[in-house]
């Protein structure tokens, strides 16, 4: 099992369109991918309605954690995609 914390860095947080790229991101990978704002609450970062349900906007600080045999490709694509600002610029 892998943990990170991120922290969302693009202006208009988690919105859909990010939330469709984090998801299409996590989809790639056969590792269970779990995310929230504490260990507590964690959902399915597969599933878009829920990582959408976390409403994060900029500046929140999400714990993500991916458990299976390709998990740390998982965990470095994920935060390669929050630190690029899923690809939107800034």
């Amino acid at each position: 099992m892998q943990s990170k914390e991120i922290e969302i860095i693009n202006q208009l947080g988690l919105h859909a369109r990010a939330a469709a790229k984090f998801v299409g991101a996590a989809g790639r990978f056969d590792c269970s991918i779990k995310v929230g704002r504490t260990v507590d609450s964690l959902v399915d970062g597969k599933s878009i309605m829920s990582v959408m349900m976390l409403a994060a906007s900029k500046g929140t600080k999400l714990q993500l954690i991916t458990d299976g045999t390709d998990e740390q490709e998982a965990i470095d694509a994920i935060v390669e995609l929050v630190e690029n600002y899923f690809g939107e610029g800034k």
